[in-house]
């Protein structure tokens, strides 16, 4: 199995000219962040589960957090796992070793509302990891410049 590393989700932007949104997740204890593309609902309901806006109707990220806890059956673990053929994968990992495969954008939208340690594999770092060393206000902000000038075909292997 490969090394999993935590992960936080540090926001959604939009890459320019396409305006395809992006979910930008960085490693906890390191220098690599990964960007991941996702439609415009899935980035919503990130950037809503972020900001702690209650829609007036649960979403159905809300609704898979309210069913999550009413059959008590913890949500142990999310796990970003792979990328194959420019596409993102991950998991669901429960408690009882139970797993389901889930889009990333919809596990990453769970973890946010449920509190859920987020992780991402090495295999997943190797293959669309890109690293910032030194985190200054600066560094970031020419990351940003890269995301406006990347498209998802970048990282297809």
């Amino acid at each position: 199995m490969s090394t999993l590393h935590p992960i936080e989700v540090i926001g959604v932007r939009v890459e320019m000219p396409s305006n395809q949104p992006i979910i930008l997740v960085r490693e906890v204890d390191g220098v690599r962040y990964l960007p991941i593309w996702v439609g415009a609902v899935e980035a919503t309901a990130i950037a809503f589960a972020q900001q702690g806006v209650t829609p007036p109707r649960p979403l159905t990220h809300d609704l898979l957090k309210s069913i999550i806890e009413d059959v008590s059956l913890p949500l142990e673990a999310i796990h970003l796992t792979a990328l194959k053929d420019g596409i993102f994968y991950a998991e669901l990992h429960f408690s009882g070793d139970k797993v389901i495969s889930a889009r990333p954008s919809d596990a990453l939208a769970i973890g946010l509302r449920t509190g859920t340690p987020m992780l991402a594999s090495e295999e997943l770092f190797n293959a669309a990891g890109i690293e910032i060393p030194d985190q200054a206000e600066d560094e970031v902000e020419k990351f940003k410049e890269f995301l406006d000038h990347i498209n998802p075909e970048d990282f297809a292997s």
